[in-house]
């Protein structure tokens, strides 16, 4: 996902993409512990789509003053 996708989704989903993506990223993991995984750099990009929804949930929440 890039960013400018990330940001035209409503909080909701972004909550709903992350709990996704991190399940994803487990079972990515779980597969690459047992030599199953096809393409090893989907975990890179898993991991940075994560840090891309957690950073505009935080801006998100910056701007309306929930901690």
């Amino acid at each position: 996902m890039k960013a400018t996708e990330v940001r035209e989704l409503s909080y909701v989903e972004l909550k709903d993409k992350l709990n996704d993506l991190k399940a994803e990223l487990f079972n990515l993991r779980f597969q690459h512990a047992v030599n199953q995984l096809d393409n090893p750099m989907r975990i890179k990009v898993v991991k940075k789509d994560i840090a891309r929804i957690m950073t505009v949930i935080h801006e998100l929440d910056a701007k309306e003053g929930v901690k």
